[in-house]
C-alpha cells in the first residue's frame, strides 16, 4: 500500500467516525474531507470541486426542487386523502401507505418521499394503535424500491447512466430500470406485507415521542358569514406562532394554511 493510499483511508476512517459521531454536520464534514485532500495533495487543486458540475449532481438538485414543489402545492396531501384508505387493518393500511411511498419515490427523491409520508405514517399508526416503528420502517423501506424504478429515482441510477453514456455506448432512458426495478419493488413488497409484524414493537405506542409541535404554526382565524363564496373563507389573520395544539385556535400544517388562505378547505365550522 502506498502513502497515498493509507491516506485516503485514513481520511475516509475519519470522515466515517465523524458521521457516525453526528456531532457537526455531514455535509460541512465532507467538505472537511475534500479541503483535506487538497491540502495533503492527495486530489489536485483544479479538480477538487469539478464533481459539482457532474450531471448526476444537478439532476439530484433538480429532483429535490421538484419533490420540494409537491410538497409546496399540496399534491401529496391530496393523493394520501384519496388513495389511502381510513377505515382499513393494519395490513391493509401499511401496504397502501408503503405503495404510495414506492410511486413517489419512483418520480422524486426518496427521501422527499418519505419525508412527506412521514406524518401520515405516524398518524395511521396512532388511528391503529400500533408502534409508529412498524408503519415507518416499512414505509422507508418502499421508498427505496420505488426509487430503483426509474432513471430519476435513486442517484445511483443517474450516476451509472452518466458513465453508461461515455465512449461507444448508448445513455439509459428513464424507464431502462423499470423490469428489473419493478420486478425487486413488488417482491420487496409482498415480503412488507407478509413480515411487517417482525418489525420489533416498542413498548411505548403512543405518539409522544414523535412530537411535531416545533414544525406547526398556530393560526388564529376569524371567519366571515358562510353566506362568502368560500365556505371557510378568512377575514383576517390576527397572529401566527409555534404551537403544541392549543385546543382553543386551530393548528395547521402550512399546506392546510395555504389551502384556506384560497378557500380549498374544509368549512371552519367543522374544525
Amino acid at each position: 500500500m502506498t502513502i497515498q493510499q493509507a491516506g485516503i483511508f485514513a481520511i475516509l476512517a475519519v470522515t466515517a467516525l465523524l458521521f457516525i459521531w453526528g456531532k457537526w454536520r455531514h455535509d460541512l464534514v465532507a467538505l472537511g474531507a475534500l479541503i483535506t485532500c487538497v491540502i495533503t495533495g492527495l486530489v489536485d487543486p483544479a479538480l477538487a470541486f469539478s464533481g459539482f458540475g457532474n450531471p448526476a449532481v444537478i439532476t439530484v438538485a433538480s429532483v429535490l426542487i421538484l419533490s420540494f414543489s409537491l410538497q409546496t402545492t399540496g399534491v401529496v396531501d391530496t393523493l394520501t386523502s384519496r388513495l389511502l384508505p381510513s377505515a382499513s387493518g393494519a395490513t391493509v393500511s401499511i401496504i397502501a401507505l408503503s405503495a404510495l411511498a414506492a410511486g413517489l419515490s419512483a418520480f422524486m427523491n426518496n427521501v422527499g418521499a418519505l419525508a412527506l409520508l412521514m406524518p401520515v405514517a405516524i398518524k395511521t399508526a396512532g388511528r391503529l394503535g400500533i408502534s409508529p416503528g412498524r408503519v415507518l420502517m416499512p414505509v422507508s423501506f418502499a421508498s427505496i424500491l420505488g426509487g430503483m424504478t426509474t432513471l430519476t429515482g435513486t442517484p445511483p441510477n443517474l450516476i451509472v447512466a452518466g458513465f453508461s453514456g461515455e465512449g461507444d455506448s448508448s445513455n439509459f432512458t428513464m424507464f431502462d430500470f423499470a423490469p428489473v426495478g419493478l420486478a425487486v419493488t413488488a417482491a420487496g413488497m409482498l415480503f412488507i406485507a407478509l413480515a411487517w409484524k417482525l418489525v420489533p414493537a416498542r413498548a411505548r405506542t403512543d405518539l409522544s415521542s414523535f412530537e411535531t409541535a416545533p414544525y406547526i404554526m398556530e393560526a388564529r382565524v376569524k371567519g366571515i358569514p358562510r353566506s362568502s363564496a368560500s365556505p371557510c373563507a378568512i377575514s383576517s389573520i390576527s397572529s401566527i406562532r409555534p404551537t403544541r395544539r392549543s385546543s382553543a385556535s386551530c393548528a395547521m400544517t402550512g399546506a392546510s394554511l395555504r389551502r384556506a388562505l384560497t378557500g380549498k378547505c374544509t368549512p371552519m365550522t367543522s374544525w
